[in-house]
């Protein structure tokens, strides 16, 4: 009897196991299948697009062989370079054979903080993947080094180097494949090759998608609407062009002061990053502290729209919507705040302003807004000679319009490993749908720019610097200078900042000629604007004087604690006038229009 049921168990076993194989098997067939159809597209897509690919779209070839010259100039020192390596490695074999011992030892690396790759607890505790980790950590430290400390090479050229071995490196970890991923390889086994199915189906989902290109879902796209559980701040379009909808917010104070506040959002994205929901909606709050708050809905612009100049968004845009606001509340006098491009368009208007005599605006405020682009940060290695080349020539291609997607790939390229590589484990490894996440819903909500007006920025500021030169640039015919702008200024920038680099940002500091204040926030260049005092996180800096070392200002500036939202409050507070009931949106000659968030912000990119 006993026999007989020990030899039941063990062909049920058996059984179990070659059921659990042949499962296994054929996942790993439908993969192979799907991965031919996925090699297959993709060589139709190129074979399609053949005679129009660049070879070297980034215009990276010439500064890599620009590295390899002076690193073969210098072999003493690359010598020196591989013979750290070497030690370093030797350190890590004895580590790890200490550690296949039971012995302790102290890792010879450690990933930076703020590393989210290697949180899995197998990291640290298989000696196998924490080998693994060390090594590509070693190397990849090595290969930034040695790249880095080459001399004599043009600061350029030396930026773009540095960029792009980044992501080499960052493409290369461990962590994007799945043999050296331990959670991959554990849910690959647990789900006998499921997550490699569902992977490969969600990868040929976004390459039909993207038309041809991998368009990688970030976020549940069905989990949000605008106007719905996003962009929800009560409101009206009281006033519109054909580049703005004009939208007034209903008050929730029974007294408001009495010069309105109008928002300038950059154009590059869609302004609901400040009303994504009620709990971190910077419009909300601004509403609640009794300010009769006026925000610009850019259009998403087609073909249509192609001609519009960085004069056009001045024109059409900010004058249009202070004729809004004194149609909509019989108010010529404003209080203004230009984030990120807005803020340098709301620059050029001040200087543009100053030449005429107009102070209609009372007060400035800039969120991480360039207005001189001598540290530019590393954006700068997309606008070379070459590169804006191809840029006008695709845009001249797409009917004079720049998609969105190109911008979204540039941006999210300055931050891979949260914006594309953490995005491919999620969706093409493990197999698992994107999390619902109203911030990368609307990070993924690109918009367009007209080809005349992209140029004009790309060239004149950014590459030229023209912006932050006496007379460097004319709006409308007008020669302006910075200078020339009197009024209070207040600028907050963010330390963590990629793309309007804080340093950057401070030389406004020593060109407008009123009563400047800086103030430093913690984190980045969205996480350190939309930062709500309820969070209490991040923190910021201040300090009353602005020396003209940016480092001289941060050495003597004192740190708070939560959010710089009620600091900058009591500052517009006091720009803003007595109060005065509160208005209801609109009025007999600015009629609504629509509710707010409006149309115009509702329009994708990749719609159609």
């Amino acid at each position: 009897m006993s026999n007989n049921t020990g030899s039941g168990q063990s062909t049920s076993a058996e059984q179990q196991a070659k059921q659990q194989s042949d499962e296994f098997s054929e996942n790993m067939i439908k993969v192979a299948e799907q991965s031919q159809r996925l090699v297959n597209d993709f060589l139709q897509q190129q074979a399609k697009d053949s005679g129009k690919i660049d070879t070297d779209p980034l215009n990276i070839g010439s500064a890599f062989m620009e590295l390899t010259a002076k690193m073969l100039a210098d072999p003493e020192k690359l010598a020196e370079a591989q013979m750290t390596l070497w030690q370093d490695y030797m350190q890590l074999w004895q580590n790890a054979a200490q550690g296949m011992l039971g012995q302790a030892s102290e890792p010879v690396i450690a990933p930076e903080k703020g590393d989210k790759r290697f949180r899995a607890e197998d990291w640290q505790s298989n000696q196998i993947f924490d080998f693994i980790k060390q090594s590509y950590l070693l190397t990849s430290r090595w290969v930034h080094n040695t790249v880095h400390d080459v001399d004599g090479l043009s600061a350029e050229d030396a930026q773009k180097v540095d960029f792009y071995t980044r992501q080499f490196t960052d493409a290369m970890a461990p962590t994007n494949f799945v043999a050296t991923n331990p959670e991959v390889l554990r849910e690959t086994i647990e789900s006998k090759g499921e997550n490699l199915v569902r992977g490969l189906q969600n990868m040929l989902d976004d390459m039909e998608r993207g038309k041809g290109k991998l368009a990688i879902k970030m976020t549940d796209p069905d989990a949000f609407t605008v106007g719905e559980n996003i962009a929800v701040s009560p409101g009206k379009v009281v006033w519109q062009s054909e580049l703005i909808q004009l939208i007034q917010y209903e008050p929730s104070t029974a007294q408001v002061h009495k010069r309105p506040l109008l928002i300038v959002p950059p154009w590059i994205n869609k302004f609901y990053i400040l009303d994504l929901k009620p709990q971190n909606s910077f419009i909300k709050w601004a509403v609640e502290q009794g300010l009769t708050v006026f925000v610009i809905s850019w259009v998403n612009p087609d073909q249509r729209l192609a001609d519009k100049s960085f004069d056009d968004y001045m024109t059409e845009g900010i004058y249009a919507a202070m004729d809004g606001i004194k149609a909509a509340c019989g108010e010529d006098e404003v209080n203004i705040i230009g984030y990120c491009l807005g803020g340098t368009l709301t620059g050029a208007t001040l200087a543009h302003m100053a030449a005429h005599d107009d102070d209609r605006i009372k007060s400035a405020t800039f969120f991480t807004s360039l207005v001189d682009f001598t540290v530019p940060g590393e954006l700068a290695i997309f606008i070379d000679d070459e590169q804006l080349g191809q840029l006008e020539e695709k845009m001249q291609e797409q009917g004079g319009i720049l998609d969105g997607a190109s911008m979204a790939t540039t941006f999210n390229l300055l931050r891979s490993n949260d914006l594309i590589w953490s995005f491919v484990i999620n969706n093409y490894l493990m197999g698992k749908d994107p999390f619902p996440f109203d911030l990368l819903y609307w990070n993924s909500d690109s918009t367009r720019m007209p080809g005349v007006m992209h140029s004009f920025y790309l060239r004149n500021m950014y590459q030229k610097n023209l912006l932050s030169q006496p007379g460097g640039i004319e709006m409308c015919g007008t020669p302006i200078d910075l200078r020339d702008v009197k009024i209070p200024v207040h600028i907050i920038s963010t330390n963590e900042d990629h793309i309007a680099p804080w340093k950057g940002t401070y030389v406004a500091t020593q060109l407008y000629s009123g009563e400047t204040t800086f103030t430093l926030a913690g984190s980045g260049h969205i996480a350190g604007i939309v930062n709500p005092p309820t969070a209490q996180k991040y923190g910021y800096w201040s300090n009353p004087e602005n020396p003209a070392d940016p480092d001289d200002w941060f050495a003597g500036a004192t740190q708070s604690e939560g959010s710089w939202w009620p600091q900058w409050g009591k500052w517009i507070a006091r720009q803003s006038g007595s109060k005065v009931k509160a208005r209801t949106p609109g009025s007999k000659d600015a009629p609504v229009l629509e509710d707010a968030p409006g149309s115009y912000v509702k329009v994708r990119s990749d719609d159609g």
